[in-house]
């Protein structure tokens, strides 16, 4: 998946030094690619069967193409719980786990203990809390998400939103048998993009 051609708006708390100054909301526009890819199955506590895709999410500012921010999770489905989990990482000591049901729209939450963070960002970038709504139309995956921070000494809602287009698909036949065969896939709570390859 890659941005549509008008990209994406990131809200984020100003640098030091910054023009916007410390704490004060800077806009930046962005592009980007995400990867899903099959990662198979797992099952917890011998009751929760799960099926898992890998994705890689590397985000572009607009105004000089340099990245800036890389993010690597797995979108995970429980088809008994009627859960969808999406748990990633970013390059800062920062990790997320934030859950919803599933659909072309679904919005997920970070519930107790969501957030795992080193003691630095504990001390001056808290994460409080994420949110995510996905919907996904044919070939355009849009996303609006909030991350609440407690950061120089004050909450701020850093955000993020864009609109993305499907740029090839390689379906998986082996993750779609083996899923079936497990009872995750099938009827209308299974997730229409799960099994399938997006690539940007």
């Amino acid at each position: 998946w890659k941005s549509a051609p008008n990209g994406g708006v990131d809200v984020a708390p100003g640098q030091a030094g910054s023009t916007v100054g410390k704490g004060n909301p800077a806009v930046s526009p962005y592009y980007e690619t995400i990867t899903y890819t099959p990662a198979g199955g797992a099952v917890n506590a011998s009751d929760q069967n799960l099926a898992a895709l890998y994705y890689r999410q590397q985000v572009f500012a607009k105004s000089d193409n340099k990245q800036f921010h890389d993010q690597t999770g797995y979108l995970i489905y429980d088809k008994k719980g009627h859960t969808v989990y999406d748990t990633f990482c970013i390059p800062r000591g920062v990790c997320i786990v934030a859950e919803g049901a599933p659909g072309t729209t679904m919005t997920l939450k970070t519930q107790s203990k969501g957030v795992a963070e080193t003691q630095y960002m504990l001390k001056t970038d808290r994460t409080q809390a994420f949110s995510v709504t996905f919907t996904l139309s044919g070939n355009t995956l849009k996303y609006a998400q909030t991350t609440d921070l407690q950061v120089y000494g004050k909450p701020f809602s850093h955000t993020d939103s864009d609109t993305l287009k499907k740029t090839g698909t390689e379906h998986d036949p082996a993750c779609r048998r083996d899923a079936a065969a497990s009872g995750r896939l099938g009827g209308a709570q299974t997730p229409p993009w799960w099994c399938g390859r997006r690539s940007g």
